[in-house]
Parts: structure tokens; C-alpha cells; sequence
């Protein structure tokens, strides 16, 4: 009202120019609330989006940011956009009470608050049991009210580390295991998850995880995998994902497929951010006997060590094209995308290993020894798992195959149907078909991925994609997927580097090096 009767003047005018760009400054600093914290004179975070672990550390440090403010920023962006990604399927409504304990410890100077993940929101997914007011239900209505006797290992080692448990991410549901219709990214309780970059497939079954990270909803998330269920949604999701050694990181309190394969690990926007939670969940749990014997592959001082712009330097990496053309097809965009990141990686100082041959490749991708003993194992472990809830719907899987048969619309069952659900019911332990499948898988390892990785002298296998998955899953390997581009339909992928067991450092190095050539990572547009 006053700069529109002050047009007459070069005074009013002055005023009114003044005026004018003290209101831009204003509304800038109010459209700013949920994107920019202004500093105090040591800085600014120019934005919550996209904000990395040590950018939100040093927010809190200069007093730009509270755990409070970050946890009511991503509980807006949930509002915001997960009615139609779907990446959360339930709040923890206890987070801003987290929150406010985070800051009052920060405040108080309190020794927890020196840890990396300290007030620091965590997205895990739905099989990853918390004993809170969440439920723990791998996306499925039959697991809805049941009560797990403790936190997952994995959950209590992040609140010793002082993370906030934003809530559960959506999954596919049972992780993939309940169907073969069952399509990446659904669920009966979640519903259909979607990547934000093409609004289609997420690709499963830790979706909501990646889906979660990769639209800003969450600071870091935690997945797990079976064979790529990790390395897929992260890849597809343009985010980093961390699937570890098997063992380095505590099963028990996560709902079950297979003890022999499942692995918990980050899904985070960057390699960094998804090594301070491989720091923070790694390590001995007494419920989790593998993780006795894989605590020998943690080293001195932890992971964050290996943080090396140059960690690329000296690196023998593996190239298999037999594996790539998997992932590549007839994709002449992705094709040459790839041949640039491989120039990026020798000119990091990589010494690229070229055309190598895994001689029973064909036979990891036909074979049904995997399956065979996934179908075993998931009724022995699953049915061990729900008979060690304090209350539940069902005990067994059994009871899971008649409440989605009562269920049926609920769950989708006429749509999607319970097949593996069934086939793994009519197993009977660890027989001698069985015995025959693990025999296959042992011999498959030792002639394949490893004796290439040894007799090359490797320290990495480089592949476009995930489906390096299986010859990771089926002999508990590691492997982390960092953003490298996109297709010619615009979906985004990621580079795998894959080692031996123990080999997170050689891998965090590598993998480091190379997103910090090439910075592939950006934000989705909605």
C-alpha cells in the first residue's frame, strides 16, 4: 500500500526500491524455511535437499539447524510427496520427540552427540524390526499388530548411535518372496511404489528405501538383500547403495529369506553418508552368530577412513563383457556412457583389467540351485522368526498362506497369487536336493567370481547395473552401486564395483574415487 501511493517522487521511488527488496528479502528468507537455514557468520546450508550427513553435522554445529526443524522438513516432504511415490509406508509418530532429546543432547554437549549419525532421520525398511510404537510387517496386512521382542540388531546400533527412527520404508512385499507376479515396489499395506525419476518401476525389493532418499523424504535409509534387492532400487533410484560382506551386518529382527544370503545395509545419496551408517550397524550382535566370524573384516578405526578422493589410484578393476552386454543390451547411450566411465576410471589412475571371461556365467543366471535352497530356507527361517514374536496374527508360514487365501482382495491374491509362499511350504528342511543346490552354488563361486578375482589379481569387479547381484548374493560378497547416468529412455543406473568378503575398504576407496570424478547425482524433478 505505501510503495503504491509513492510513485510520484525520485524519493518515494528510492523508498519504494528499498522498500520492495527488503519484502524479496523476507519472502525469500520465508520460502527459504523448508530449503535454506541461514547461518549465524560461519555459513549457510543453502539447502535441506540433497544435504549430506557432514553438511547437516555442521549445520548443527553452527547453530543453523535443529534435529527438530530437519525431522519437521522431511515428515512436510512425506505429506508432500508420498501419496504418490509411496516410498514410506508408516511415521514413527515418536520422531520429533527423538528430535527434541537429539538437540537437548547436542545442547548439553553430551558424548553421543559426537557421532556422525547423531539427530540424524533414518528411513528402515519394513522388515526391520523396531520395538516402538511401528509396526514390523514386510509390507503385508498379516503381520500388522504383531510384536517383536526387541529391536533388530541393526535398529539398536543406530540409536547407540544416536539416529532419529524416522519411520519404515515401503518394500516389495515379503521382499520379493511371496510371488513371482508380485510387482517391484508393492505391497499390501504400502501400495505401489514408484521411481521419481520415470514414475515407474522402482525395482525391489528395498524401493521404498531408495525411492525415499533418492525424492529428499529422508536423510539415509537401510535396506536389505537377498540377491540385489539393494544394488537394484539404488541403481534404478540414482543413490548409493551399500550391500555388505555377509555377516558384517546383523540379520536378527529382520524378517527372513535366507541366513546363507541376507545382508543389511545404507541406501543414501552418497558414498559417504552411506559409510557413516555401514559404521554404524556393523559389528557383533550375539543374535546373529555371522557376525562373530565377519567382525574379522572390520578394520581399525572403522570405514570413514577410506573416504579417498584418490582411492582410485593403483586399483585393478575387472571388466567382463560378457556381464556388461547383460546390462547394456542394445542401449547405444548407455553403451557409451560406460565406455566414458571406464576412461574416467584409468585416468584416475585404474589399472583396468579388459575382457575377462567367468566361465560358468551363463550357469549363475539358469541354474535353479538358488532357488531351490531360497524356497528351503525361507520356511525354516521365516517360521523361526514368527515363533519368536510376542504377539502375532500368524506363527508360521502356513498361517501366512491361509490369512492372503481368507484376505484375498486385501492382499491381491487373485491378481498376484502366493506361488513361492506355497512352493516353500511344501519343502521339508534341508534335504538332499537341497544339499545337491548348495554343492552347485559352492562350485559356481569357487571356479566363477572368485577364481576371476584372485588369478586377476583384482580389486574390484566393474559392472553397469545389478546384475552382478547373484554372483555377489550366492557367495556373500560385497558390492556398492554409485549413480553413473542415465539410458535413452531417461531411467537412471549406477556402476557396481564388487569384491571378495572383507573388501568394504578396497571397495569404499573405489567407489569413493569415482563419484568424486564424476558427481552423477542430482535431485529428481517432479
Amino acid at each position: 500500500m505505501v510503495a503504491m501511493n509513492s510513485m510520484g517522487t525520485k524519493k518515494s521511488k528510492l523508498s519504494f526500491f528499498l522498500f520492495s527488496s527488503l519484502l524479496l528479502i523476507l519472502l525469500a528468507t520465508l520460502f527459504s524455511g523448508a530449503q535454506a537455514i541461514k547461518g549465524h557468520g560461519h555459513g549457510r546450508l543453502s539447502s535441506l535437499r540433497e544435504a549430506t550427513v557432514h553438511d547437516i553435522q555442521h549445520a548443527f554445529k553452527q547453530n543453523q539447524l535443529t534435529s527438530r526443524k530437519l525431522v519437521e522438513f522431511y515428515l512436510k516432504e512425506i505429506e508432500r510427496l508420498n501419496p504418490t511415490l509411496k516410498g514410506v509406508i508408516e511415521v514413527n509418530p515418536d520422531a520429533l520427540f527423538q528430535a527434541d532429546k537429539a538437540d537437548q543432547e547436542r545442547h548439553a554437549h553430551a558424548p553421543i552427540s559426537l557421532s556422525p549419525l547423531h539427530g540424524i532421520p533414518i528411513l528402515l525398511k519394513d522388515n526391520i524390526a523396531t520395538k516402538d510404537k511401528l509396526n514390523t510387517t514386510a509390507g503385508s496386512y498379516a503381520l500388522l499388530g504383531s510384536v517383536v521382542p526387541r529391536d533388530a540388531g541393526v535398529a539398536a546400533k543406530l540409536r547407540k548411535a544416536g539416529a532419529i527412527i524416522l519411520g519404515k520404508a515401503s518394500l516389495s512385499e515379503w521382499s520379493n518372496f511371496r510371488s513371482n507376479n508380485d510387482p517391484n515396489g508393492w505391497s499390501g499395506r504400502g501400495g505401489q511404489g514408484k521411481d521419481p525419476y520415470t514414475m515407474g518401476d522402482p525395482l525391489g525389493s528395498s524401493s521404498g528405501s531408495a525411492i525415499s532418499v533418492a525424492a529428499n523424504m529422508v536423510a539415509v535409509a537401510v535396506g536389505t538383500e537377498t540377491d540385489g534387492s539393494i544394488l537394484a532400487p539404488s541403481s534404478i533410484n540414482l543413490v548409493v547403495g551399500i550391500k555388505p560382506t555377509l555377516g558384517l551386518t546383523s540379520r536378527a529382527g529382520v524378517i527372513p529369506i535366507s541366513p546363507r544370503q541376507d545382508s543389511v545395509g545404507p541406501i543414501c545419496r552418497t558414498v559417504s553418508d552411506a559409510v557413516y551408517v555401514l559404521d554404524a550397524i556393523a559389528g557383533i550382535d550375539y543374535n546373529d552368530n555371522a557376525t562373530i566370524e565377519a567382525s574379522q573384516y572390520i578394520p581399525k578405526g572403522g570405514y570413514a577412513q577410506f573416504l579417498k578422493a584418490d582411492g582410485l589410484r593403483g586399483k585393478r578393476l575387472g571388466i567382463v563383457r560378457d556381464l556388461n552386454s547383460l546390462a547394456i543390451g542394445n542401449d547405444t547411450i548407455l553403451s557409451r556412457t560406460v565406455e566414458q566411465h571406464l576412461d574416467t576410471l584409468r585416468h584416475r589412475g585404474a589399472v583396468l583389467v579388459d575382457n575377462l571371461k567367468i566361465a560358468n556365467l551363463r550357469e549363475y543366471y539358469t541354474s535353479s540351485s538358488e532357488n531351490i535352497l531360497l524356497l528351503a530356507e525361507f520356511k525354516i527361517s521365516l517360521n523361526a522368526y514368527l515363533s519368536e514374536l510376542v504377539a502375532s496374527p500368524i506363527r508360521s508360514l502356513a498361517d501366512a498362506i491361509a490369512f492372503n487365501k481368507k484376505n484375498a482382495k486385501l492382499e491381491k491374491i487373485d491378481e498376484y497369487g502366493q506361488n513361492l509362499f506355497v512352493e516353500a511350504q511344501a519343502t521339508n528342511g534341508i534335504g538332499k536336493v537341497e544339499k545337491i543346490a548348495l554343492a552347485n552354488l559352492t562350485r559356481l563361486t569357487k571356479e566363477g567370481f572368485h577364481k576371476l578375482m584372485i588369478k586377476n589379481n583384482l580389486d574390484a569387479l566393474v559392472t553397469p547395473g545389478y546384475l552382478v547381484s547373484t554372483l555377489l548374493a550366492v557367495g556373500g560378497f560385497p558390492g556398492i552401486i554409485v549413480p553413473a547416468g542415465f539410458d535413452y529412455e531417461g531411467t537412471p543406473f549406477g556402476i557396481c564395483f564388487g569384491g571378495l568378503k572383507g573388501w568394504e575398504p578396497k571397495l569404499i576407496e573405489i567407489a569413493y574415487g569415482f563419484e568424486q570424478a564424476t558427481k552423477i547425482r542430482k535431485p529428481p524433478k517432479f
